[in-house]
């Protein structure tokens, strides 16, 4: 009997035991889930007001308009190396065009801006609408994106005016490369603008030359429809200036065909140095004429600098269909 009240004690001394343990290991458990419980609780209210927050200062970088009156340059966000030479043009918020460096051309677009996009209608009225969906814009660069997902940028250009603005100049001057006039009246010719001002432009234009030399050099461009042809304008314009000046005719620079005329007056001993040529062909419906005004100062490689400056110009002499 002894044995069995032993026994029977050793085994209620093991259950006490166990229970115990049972019991300590519950009371673990729940006192370890409760904190992490309310830290979960007094960590959502405090998440919330920063979303919120992160969300308004997003909100607050994306305002209309994205793009403003200006030039921008646009690229592949993910390019390595891009050329820069394709612009966005913008006359206003409404308007602009498209204008591609390396080819000289673009295409004229409206756009309407609202609600963190930008629609795009490219090349006039009844195309259809694309939507660049705007992703950023900090200080004026707008990052975003059309139907395609390709992540594009939009840099202002510095320090150019739209109304003005011609891509191909623009990187042709920036690589210190001669840059192109283009007439509205269907001619182009390429003049270094480190020697030359541009003054004027359609019916009558003038290249004066900067550079160093005697009196004024300068190329005078007129489209003129007066009821003469060139024939007769270039030798009015010898008669006036005396018996000196000479007539002569030939093929038109920047043509294969045309036939142009020439008056030549050249500098006399003991003056200014003053010289004169005049070059006209018949033009749509009137006649154009090139009048070279030049000054020798009797510094051999000066005045040679200057007449291959303004022969330059003429032997650039270009013609579009227009």
């Amino acid at each position: 009997m002894n044995r069995i009240k032993n026994t029977s004690g050793i085994m209620a001394a093991i259950m006490t035991a166990v229970l115990s343990i049972t019991l300590t290991g519950c009371t673990g458990a729940v006192s370890t889930a409760a904190p992490a419980a309310e830290t979960a609780a007094a960590q959502e209210p405090a998440s919330a007001p920063e979303a919120q927050e992160q969300k308004e200062d997003m909100s607050a970088k994306i305002t209309e308009p994205y793009f403003t009156k200006g030039v921008y340059v646009n690229y592949a966000k993910e390019a390595e190396n891009p050329t820069l030479d394709y612009y966005y043009v913008f006359d206003s918020e409404t308007t602009g065009h498209t204008d591609d460096g390396s080819v000289g051309m673009g295409l004229p677009f409206a756009c309407e801006q609202k609600d963190s996009t930008v629609s795009f209608t490219f090349g006039g009225e009844g195309e259809e609408p694309v939507v660049l969906t705007v992703d950023s814009v900090e200080e004026g660069t707008v990052t975003g994106h059309f139907d395609d997902g390709v992540e594009l940028v939009f840099i202002p250009v510095e320090d150019v005016d739209p109304a003005d603005f011609d891509a191909e100049n623009y990187m042709r001057e920036a690589a210190g490369e001669s840059i192109i006039y283009k007439d509205a009246n269907g001619w182009t010719v390429r003049y270094d603008p480190k020697l030359f001002t541009v003054n004027g432009g359609g019916p009558s234009v003038s290249f004066v030359y900067t550079g160093e030399s005697a009196g004024t050099n300068m190329i005078t461009a007129s489209y003129n429809v007066d009821g003469r042809d060139a024939r007769t304008a270039i030798e009015d314009l010898a008669k006036e200036w005396g018996d000196k000046a000479t007539v002569t005719d030939g093929i038109f620079p920047g043509t294969e065909d045309a036939k142009g005329y020439w008056a030549t007056l050249p500098p006399e001993n003991d003056s200014s140095g003053l010289y004169s040529t005049a070059m006209a062909r018949d033009y749509m419906d009137g006649y154009l004429m090139f009048e070279l005004t030049g000054h020798n100062s009797g510094n051999d490689e000066e005045d040679m600098a200057v007449s291959d400056a303004l022969a330059g110009i003429i032997d650039s002499l270009e013609f579009q269909s227009i």
